[in-house]
């Protein structure tokens, strides 16, 4: 039983049609695209699926999630923390307004909080559970013009992960027969999708961005996926817990590519 947050987006829909081919049933979050998760249903007809709406910024809404898919699966095995909005324009820290500050830091920060709280509480129950945090390389290299983008995503990546990792291993304990409840977090680098269309739909931006990477070519939805899907696996991933996987071409932060290379 897999919970993905942000389910209808590029690399959430994706995602869920990983899972849908491992067999795993869903929990389909959204917040406004209720078409979205309707027409995702659909096309995943081939597992269980349940679509359900929140605000994950909201305690209440949260908790509902939480509450409705147990009462549909009677638990959660995975929860993807996906769900994050980024702000496409560029705007500087000097002209950043506090209210974009505290909207990308309770859409990023806070909803991932609020999601582990809810699935740890779970876990502590079932005494299972791992959860798969969606990071940015924007945690790694930084992004100007994108300061509070980036530093939500470095909380999550190194603070909220190898912080949870020692708690959720108390929750859910190692034994003999079970690897233990773990957290990871996969960081997409430039990605093929809805929210990046206006961006890479400039030639320029896309060289520019490939020339930072070993392998110079954008990542697809289902790179991210791939790496999800290896995470949420007990039998795979069974020993990794605390990690940080950046899926991004060997991105560095500098040029690896000369203009004409």
């Amino acid at each position: 039983i897999v919970m993905i947050t942000g389910a209808t987006g590029g690399i959430g829909s994706a995602i869920a049609r990983q899972f849908a081919a491992e067999g795993a049933k869903l929990a389909l979050h959204y917040h406004r695209n209720r078409a979205g998760a309707l027409r995702l249903q659909r096309e995943l007809a081939q597992t269980e699926t349940f679509a359900v709406r929140a605000d994950l910024t909201k305690e209440s809404d949260t908790k509902k999630l939480f509450a409705q898919a147990v009462k549909r699966f009677g638990c959660v095995d995975t929860l993807v923390a996906n769900a994050g909005a980024w702000e496409s324009r560029d705007v500087p820290l000097h002209r950043l307004p506090l209210k974009q500050w505290r909207a990308t830091f309770d859409g990023v920060l806070t909803s991932a909080f609020l999601c582990l709280r809810e699935f740890f509480q779970l876990v502590a129950k079932q005494k299972r559970g791992n959860a798969v945090l969606i990071g940015s390389t924007a945690a790694l290299f930084g992004e100007a013009g994108h300061a509070d983008y980036a530093a939500a995503k470095y909380a999550m990546t190194f603070g909220l992960t190898r912080s949870m990792k020692n708690e959720l291993a108390r929750l859910a304990p190692h034994t003999r027969d079970y690897c233990g409840g773990r957290i990871n977090c996969v960081c997409p680098g430039w990605t093929i999708g809805p929210s990046t269309a206006s961006q890479l739909g400039n030639p320029k931006t896309i060289r520019k961005v490939e020339a930072t990477m070993s392998l110079p070519k954008l990542a697809r939805p289902d790179d991210i996926a791939n790496a999800v899907v290896f995470f949420s696996s007990d039998t795979l991933a069974g020993h990794i817990t605390g990690q940080t996987l950046v899926v991004a071409g060997g991105m560095e932060g500098r040029l690896l590519w000369q203009p004409g290379e």
